[in-house]
């Protein structure tokens, strides 16, 4: 029997189990791997979808339904990476724009890396510039609101958004530099 997204919502504002478990079956995947982005290990990731879905079901008489359900949970998913992060990501000094001078576009490329490649790549990164490419690059959000987010000035997401570019662009580089001796060799 299928449920409509209102009967759904209703269901979880009663408590009811079985929808619960809908609504996590429905969303858990697609979060997960919002969390994956912002964790350091797969245990991590869990973590923050288990911590965000008993979110969800505390917060769910309080949605509004002026937005997609999704977009809704996901922005939850959001905010408890963020929060469990939070402490990590002022641990490390600032770094002003203008002390920051990235290369140009370089050869690298990333359609010789796959999703999984990627994402270990994204989980090397300091914390403080995981979080930044994320919200940036992945999320959309701009660089004034990820600094009222996280409460830092926008110069200093832009300046963590182009460090986090340039290391990501190094362990691109340093991948494909293994691949092609390993090439070479045979």
């Amino acid at each position: 029997m299928l449920f409509s997204e209102d009967e759904l919502i209703e269901g979880c504002i009663r408590g009811d189990r079985t929808q619960q478990r809908r609504l996590y079956e429905l969303f858990s995947k697609r979060m997960f791997v919002v969390c994956l982005r912002y964790a350091k290990s797969r245990l991590e990731a869990e973590d923050v979808l288990q911590e965000s879905f008993i979110k969800v079901f505390e917060k769910i008489k309080d949605f509004r339904r002026d937005c997609p359900l999704e977009g809704w949970i996901k922005r939850i998913v959001i905010n408890t990476a963020l929060n469990q992060n939070r402490s990590k990501l002022y641990m490390f000094p600032a770094v002003d724009i203008d002390d920051i001078h990235e290369a140009e576009d370089s050869h690298s490329s990333l359609s010789d890396l796959s999703f999984q490649e990627l994402l270990e790549m994204v989980q090397q990164l300091a914390p403080r510039y995981q979080v930044i490419f994320n919200l940036y690059a992945i999320e959309g959000y701009q660089h004034n609101e990820i600094g009222t987010m996280l409460g830092i000035s926008e110069g200093t997401s832009k300046s963590q958004y182009a460090r986090a570019r340039a290391i990501l662009r190094q362990m691109i580089e340093d991948k494909q530099q293994i691949k092609y001796e390993r090439f070479r060799k045979e």
